[in-house]
């Protein structure tokens, strides 16, 4: 029996609403484990519902069970030379051993992300538009290391300024034509910038007007609509508006959602449409909005054009942060039994955070960097202050506020500048990193920029007073992150500042890894 006699043969044993529960049970959704890949995908199971992928993407997975083409492709500094990332195998997993070899010692960027369908559909480095100039930034490498199925990964990080685009694409929809579309995000990387997107866009990278694009977005911007709570939002962007529901404006049913990984989904045709989320990790899809099309201001028909965005908004409005894991867009309005399905496979799929633990410099730790000076500081820690954006020590303890020891646990992220060495990334605010500007730290958010990676990589060394760790500055080589009278620099072992000051220099440029706070 052929794979497509099964899916008839199981539709007529199980018609309607029954349907769902036969495919999360078993007849469309392939288990993955640590030691096997897929037997099918997401689009596989779109294809059997009549509803086939047009476009598939995903820097950790193959899509399709029989898929074993590249993924993406990174670029690296040291000399431009590029390497296509694919699978472990046929509907397999992310190679992530093929980039940190290919990148190692060196900083690396996304420059395509490919289309998995066959449709040549593939995601590159977006133009200017009518919001922004470009062309935009690509997406660091190394930013969102993540575990899927027991295996390394990376997925998307989308910094303010990075966009990925196709304005010339093939079976995406067009007009009134029916759709569907899907991404797993990371629910606690957002901002309230416009916008981060994944979908259907114009073709001119300009605003053509209300109805030319059909987008997910995913964030806490509340400048055309919003939903309940304080977010962030699914919400689709139809251009000119953010719609969480019928209209624009506040719709209660759409609910704030902030999984570490979540699944969004949108699904758009003639005078219907309808937005779907859930916990990409287990359980199930909630309805957030199904109906009509918005009853005023020109969306009804639709007037899409078929360009393919990702963190950005249609006219290249580059303003919002986000991460993006894998997502897809089909031809056809796909059923929900379909997309319950799908979900099923993204659960099994086994997405987990990139950590391999705490208190320890490995890419996705959290770990607070506990200072050694003695007598005056061996209880104060390296943190942000939040009365402003400067990098201070303080001293904290069981007792402290849950806001302080948030303020002082960070996130080891791969350097952003060299992937040997480390970046810190605020676990309390997501896109915020660690980096010295005229030789003071603060918190900032990286604006993809190749001086802003610079400034924010510090390679690990033996402490310099003998215990510990030092942090030496990638771009100032004779410099180490060093408190000095509580504010944090990167500093020499002597020097006409200040700070630069031979007295306590080894031991206040000598961390402990510590247990985060947080």
């Amino acid at each position: 029996m052929t794979y497509r006699q099964l899916i008839r043969r199981a539709r007529k044993a199980v018609p309607g609403a029954a349907l769902t529960a036969a495919l999360t049970a078993g007849f469309l959704t392939g288990t993955a484990t640590t030691s096997q890949a897929a037997t099918q995908g997401p689009c596989d199971i779109y294809a059997a519902g009549r509803t086939p992928c047009v476009a598939a993407h995903s820097t950790t997975r193959a899509l399709y069970g029989s898929y074993g083409g590249p993924l993406y492709q990174v670029r690296r500094g040291t000399d431009n030379a590029t390497r296509d990332i694919g699978p472990l195998g046929a509907g397999g997993y992310a190679d992530a051993a093929a980039q940190d070899a290919f990148c190692a010692g060196t900083r690396c960027v996304i420059t395509v992300i490919y289309d998995q369908s066959g449709k040549g559909n593939h995601l590159t480095q977006a133009p200017g538009g009518g919001a922004a100039g470009g062309p935009d930034d690509l997406a660091n490498a190394f930013e969102a290391p993540v575990t899927v199925g027991g295996h390394k990964a990376y997925g998307v990080y989308v910094a303010p300024g990075t966009g990925y685009r196709n304005n010339h694409t093939t079976g995406v929809a067009t007009g009134d034509q029916p759709e569907g579309m899907y991404a797993i995000f990371d629910g606690t990387h957002v901002n309230g910038g416009c916008c981060f997107d994944y979908g259907n866009a114009e073709t001119s990278n300009n605003d053509d007007g209300n109805g030319t694009m059909e987008a997910l977005y995913f964030g806490s911007s509340k400048g055309w609509g919003w939903g309940s709570g304080n977010g962030p939002w699914v919400m689709a962007d139809l251009e000119n508006g953010l719609f969480s529901g019928v209209n624009r404006g506040f719709n209660a049913g759409d609910p704030s959602v902030d999984s570490r990984f979540l699944t969004a989904m949108l699904k758009g045709g003639p005078n219907r449409w309808a937005i779907r989320g859930g916990d990409a990790q287990s359980g199930g899809l909630s309805t957030f909005y199904n109906g009509v099309r918005p009853t005023a201001g020109g969306y009804n028909p639709m007037k899409k054009q078929g360009a393919i965005i990702l963190g950005i908004g249609g006219d290249n409005s580059k303003w919002a942060q986000g991460t993006f894991y894998e997502g897809v867009m089909t031809s056809g309005y796909p059923s929900d039994a379909t997309e319950n399905a799908v979900q099923a496979n993204i659960t099994a799929a086994g997405y987990t955070s990139g950590s391999t633990g705490t208190g320890t410099l490995t890419p996705g730790s959290r770990i607070s960097l506990q200072a050694t000076t003695a007598p005056c500081c061996t209880s104060h820690y390296l943190r942000h202050d939040d009365a402003d954006t400067k990098v201070v020590i303080s001293s904290l303890n069981s007792s402290s506020s849950a806001t302080d020891k948030a303020d002082a646990t960070w996130i080891v992220r791969a350097g952003l500048a060299d992937s040997s060495c480390v970046s810190f990334e605020s676990a309390d605010s997501p896109g915020r990193f660690l980096r010295h500007f005229n030789y003071q730290l603060y918190l900032n958010v990286d604006d993809g920029a190749g001086a802003f990676a610079q400034d924010a990589t510090f390679c690990p060394t033996k402490g310099n007073s003998g215990t510990g760790t030092s942090l030496q500055s990638v771009n100032f080589p004779t410099k180490y992150l060093r408190h000095y009278d509580y504010t944090a620099y990167v500093a020499s072992n002597g020097g006409a500042n200040s700070w630069d000051s031979t007295t306590s220099w080894a031991d206040d440029t000598s961390w402990t890894i510590a247990q985060p706070w947080s």
